[in-house]
Formats: structure tokens, C-alpha cells, sequence
């Protein structure tokens, strides 16, 4: 008999994402911890467990409030960071099933859509996520391998960013540091901030940042990396090292120092670290979706990584009220509001 709960013991969570090989760092009761203290989000917990209490099927929908002067309704979403996690068995996919009807059922009502964000290959999984109404839509990532030398991924990289980063590195005019103390968190989150405000994006309030690190950092689950030019901050980066991955999941830059190539010599010093810590894979968290530009896509493809396609699930709860934030989050990217 296949229950489903809202809670679950932390050791035994943390002990299922942890032994699960395609569990990630989005699926840690760590990260749900970061969630559950940061503004604008409200994570929940929907597990499937069979008669001895052992879990079959995970997911960790957290409902995601755009800051805008549009109405709630219309702005509040959910996003599976991690995508579901489930045994690779009869019971397994039999708990996947039934956990995402009855989160259907249960969980939907007040939240546009549900939108599930692969990071593996889930080609298993979608018979039974697509009859539960969670469509699949193509979404493009970078995968680089570490399981080599530094030497052999600094040659994995363009012919042209290598040559960049090596004359770089000579120069020293460049400084890359870790971020260690939590009072350090604002500087990154407003070089990210002016980032996404030139691009019109919205941005998480930094109350996530500020509780990621405070959470994750003691534990070794983030690193927050800072590219100093002229005496300042140019350049940040945010990562999530989990097992053996580490999970590219912020960035910003100041394009008046671009001649100085900070976000390239701060991506080649991230992986440096990566290998030099015993980790073979460093996901870049994102591509785009293929039929459509992204900028970062090129700089992505730089450095030698695997183009791979897992793609999203999304399951629109309310369609009527979608287009009207589809069409309010238009409005937000051109006048800012």
C-alpha cells in the first residue's frame, strides 16, 4: 500500500537523496531549509512510502512570488528545482504515479503552473509525468566532464577562451577569491542584482542568498566567488557542490570591465577547484531552449562542455489566468514594473 505524507525524519531524507544516484542538491532538506527562510518562497514536501514507512517517490514543489506590482495571483508559480525523484522499480514508478495525482488534486490550487526542471535524463519518467498533465518542452544544458586532469579541461576549453584565460592569468590584473563571511553576501548580491536588472529579469530577494549561505556554506554546499579588477568587484559567482556535481546557480558581471575577461577566469578557477576537490561533473544549470537565442549559451559553450537536452515538465493548473501573467511578465521586462 502506497501512502503519501507531507513530512518526512530528516536523517531518512537526507539519506534517501544521498543514496539515490540521481538525487541532487535541490532534493537535501538543506535546501528546503535555505527555502523555507528566504522571501518570496514556500517550499512543500510530497513523498509516496510504502507500509514500512521506506520512500519510494520525492517531490519538492516551492512555490516562487515574483516581487512586482502585479497582483499575486497572477505572478505565484511552482518550481520543482530538482525535478521528481523516484526508485527505478514497479513500486517506484507506481508511487511516482500516485504522488503526482494527488499532488494534482491537492497541491495545485493556488499557483498558476508546476514546472519541473530535469537535471537528468527522466526519458523514463515521461509516460507517467505526461498522463499526469506535466507536458514536456525541450531546455537545453552544458555538462563539462572533470573526471580528468586540471591540465586536460583547461584543454577541453575554445581554442579562443583558452588563449584569453591563459594571457589573463599572466597579467594578474585579475584577483578571484572565495566569499567567507556572510557580511560579504550583499556585495555579490548587488553585482547579480544590476545584472539582472539590465537584462529585465527578476531576481530572488537576498534573503536567499544571505540563508544559503548561513545554511549550505558550514556544510560545504556553496561557494560564493568574487573577480576583483581595478580595485572592485567585477564579476560573482554562486555554486552548488552536491556529491559529485557542482550546480552553476548565479552570476553577475560588470560589462565595463569585460576587457578584463573576469567571468571566464572566474569559471576556469571554479572548475580548477572542482577537480582539485574531487568532483567529476559541473553542470552550467541551463541553456535555454533550443529554438530560442540566449546569450549565455555562447558563453556556456566556450568551455567544452556536453550540450545535453533533459528538458522540463509543466503542469498549468489555472490556463486562463497564465496568459494573463504571461502577458503581466511582458509588461514587467519592457517598463521594469
Amino acid at each position: 500500500m502506497i501512502h503519501i505524507i507531507n513530512a518526512l525524519p530528516k536523517t531518512k531524507w537526507q539519506n534517501y537523496v544521498a543514496q539515490h544516484p540521481q538525487g541532487n542538491i535541490f532534493h537535501t532538506p538543506e535546501m528546503f531549509e535555505v527555502f523555507s527562510h528566504s522571501e518570496g518562497f514556500m517550499p512543500s514536501l510530497w513523498a509516496a512510502v510504502d507500509d514500512q514507512e521506506e520512500v519510494l517517490a520525492l517531490l519538492l514543489p516551492v512555490k516562487a512570488m515574483l516581487k512586482s506590482r502585479l497582483p499575486r495571483f497572477v505572478t505565484t508559480r511552482a518550481v520543482v528545482y530538482g525535478s521528481v525523484l523516484y526508485d527505478h522499480t514497479p513500486a517506484g514508478e507506481e508511487a511516482l504515479n500516485i504522488l503526482l495525482k494527488t499532488y494534482r488534486l491537492r497541491g495545485g490550487g493556488d499557483v498558476l503552473f508546476t514546472e519541473l526542471r530535469n537535471l537528468t535524463n527522466l526519458s523514463a519518467a515521461q509516460p507517467i509525468l505526461q498522463s499526469n498533465g506535466f507536458a514536456y518542452e525541450e531546455h537545453l544544458d552544458y555538462l563539462i566532464d572533470l573526471d580528468c586532469s586540471v591540465d586536460q579541461v583547461m584543454q577541453n576549453i575554445g581554442q579562443r577562451t583558452r588563449k584569453q584565460i591563459r594571457r589573463a592569468l599572466s597579467k594578474k590584473e585579475v584577483t578571484v577569491e572565495q566569499v567567507t563571511r556572510r557580511e560579504q553576501v550583499k556585495e555579490c548580491y548587488e553585482l547579480i542584482q544590476r545584472t539582472y536588472l539590465a537584462a529585465h529579469m527578476p531576481l530572488a530577494d537576498i534573503s536567499l542568498f544571505e540563508m544559503a549561505f548561513e545554511v549550505l556554506y558550514p556544510r560545504g554546499m556553496i561557494t560564493f566567488w568574487t573577480a576583483s579588477a581595478e580595485g572592485q568587484q567585477v564579476a560573482c559567482s554562486v555554486e552548488l557542490p552536491y556529491k559529485k556535481v557542482v550546480y552553476g546557480w548565479y552570476s553577475g558581471l560588470d560589462r565595463a570591465f569585460a576587457k578584463y575577461t573576469p567571468n571566464e577566469i572566474l569559471m576556469w578557477h571554479v572548475l580548477r577547484w572542482s577537480v582539485e576537490h574531487g568532483h567529476t561533473v559541473y553542470d552550467f544549470g541551463g541553456a535555454g531552449r533550443p529554438e530560442e537565442e540566449y546569450g549565455v549559451r555562447t558563453f556556456k559553450a566556450k568551455f567544452g562542455g556536453k550540450l545535453v537536452c533533459y528538458g522540463r515538465n509543466t503542469c498549468v493548473h489555472h490556463p486562463l489566468i497564465l496568459q494573463m501573467s504571461r502577458l503581466g511578465y511582458r509588461l514587467y521586462r519592457h517598463f521594469g514594473f
